[in-house]
């Protein structure tokens, strides 16, 4: 990953805690190279901090919301409050995956007789795009045997053997992408609920997971023990989501992933 990426604004990020001040605290973003942000002591916690010590400490490896960023300075303020712990859980996850993604990628690049850094430039942009992550596109190969029609090549082959190889599915898993909008003062906040609602049909080992893409567009992810229950649970939420925008005056359409 160029060192000149930066993650956008809304975004959550992992971080590891590198100096803890009574003002606030230094932290390094781990998925974005040699980049440093900067946790203020109001974005800690909700209400009076009195011990930095109680909230983050030296070596703590944290979730954060990005809340701006100044690219020509190199600034990046984060908050820690406003990330709760269903999100932590699941950015922390998704961290996790892309670490074992390395190692494949590694693998498909020593393949196909290229660097990392070759694959990543070539290939990552369209892989990010569809799927959101390295590891879900490795999941998904591994799952129905192929890539979506889109990604053509010989790699697309050694991506999806290594994929087979290295990448146990215990679950079907699914996503689509779902375009919701609302305008108006309250509309982000309303999108926010209408993607909540969707996001808390989540029960038992049936999950539900929605991905920012960029707006107007959302990433649904479900994950159940059959792809039957997976394609009914996708369909639910995408529909609880389109139905709590409508009520407020908005509106939403949803497509199923290739």
């Amino acid at each position: 990953m160029s060192d000149d990426f930066f993650p956008e604004e809304g975004d959550l990020v992992v971080c590891t805690v590198k100096s803890v001040r009574n003002f606030g605290a230094f932290v390094e973003l781990e998925e974005y190279p040699n980049k440093e942000g900067f946790i203020h002591v109001a974005e800690i916690a909700t209400g009076w901090v009195k011990r930095m010590s109680d909230y983050v400490r030296d070596g703590q490896r944290i979730v954060c919301k990005v809340m701006k960023i100044e690219k020509s300075k190199g600034h990046i303020d984060l908050s820690l409050k406003k990330v709760n712990a269903h999100q932590k859980r699941e950015k922390i996850q998704d961290w996790k995956n892309e670490q074992k993604a390395v190692k494949l990628i590694e693998i498909v690049s020593e393949r196909l007789d290229i660097t990392v850094e070759e694959f990543r430039k070539k290939h990552s942009p369209k892989i990010m795009e569809e799927f959101g992550g390295h590891y879900i596109a490795f999941e998904e190969a591994a799952a129905e045997g192929q890539l979506p029609k889109k990604f053509k090549g010989k790699w697309t082959e050694e991506f999806v053997k290594v994929a087979q190889e290295n990448v146990t599915i215990s679950m079907a898993r699914i996503d689509g992408v779902i375009e919701i909008t609302c305008n108006g003062p309250e509309g982000i906040e309303e999108i926010k609920k209408a993607l909540m609602a969707a996001e808390n049909l989540t029960s038992g080992d049936a999950q539900v997971t929605i991905q920012y893409l960029g707006a107007p567009k959302y990433r649904i992810i479900v994950q159940e023990e059959e792809f039957k229950a997976a394609e009914e649970l996708i369909r639910k939420a995408a529909n609880k989501a389109i139905s709590e925008i409508e009520k407020v005056g908005g509106a939403g359409k949803f497509e199923r992933g290739s």
